[in-house]
């Protein structure tokens, strides 16, 4: 089993919070827009980190994080993009590496709207945590958490940060 903290948006901010948070999970993932290298400075300190480059983060954050991330944990397939969409609104990228190989998970930041959906049509659960960070038009900062146990999903939580 995998605890996870699901991170996206942080915009050059991280907190006390957001670490103390970070040093419960097995790993941590992070959607994108970084922001700074200081964010995956701090989040690598505490625990491994997976993640994809988001449409804010500069060479230096490219040349470390792909554009699209697929792996496994546990017995789960997922999928990672920033700028991904969701059911039924699914960018054409995310579209076309979802038609591809179907995850069982399909994880997206960008919007800084918060959502757990599933999607009927690929059998997929799709995640978007939200915003972390301070920037944006987002009023309230969440996260995410949740634990891989072999091929489920379970425990989902949403962590409301505060406001900005």
């Amino acid at each position: 089993m995998k605890k996870i903290l699901l991170l996206s948006d942080s915009h050059s901010y991280i907190d006390d919070r957001i670490l103390d948070y970070a040093k419960q999970a097995d790993e941590i993932w992070h959607c994108g827009d970084f922001g700074n290298m200081e964010v995956i400075e701090k989040l690598e300190k505490i625990k491994p980190l997976r993640g994809v480059y988001g449409n804010i983060d500069g060479t230096e954050i490219r040349k470390i994080f792909p554009e699209v991330l697929r792996f496994k944990c546990e017995e789960v397939e997922v999928l990672m993009i920033h700028i991904g969409g969701y059911p039924g609104k699914y960018t054409p990228l995310a579209k076309k590496e979802i038609e591809e190989q179907t995850p069982k998970l399909f994880i997206s930041g960008h919007s800084h709207i918060l959502k757990a959906m599933f999607d009927k049509k690929n059998n997929l659960l799709h995640l978007n945590p939200g915003a972390m960070g301070k920037v944006g038009w987002h009023q309230m900062r969440t996260m995410m958490r949740f634990e891989i146990n072999k091929d489920q999903i379970e425990n989902l939580e949403v962590i409301e940060l505060g406001k900005k």
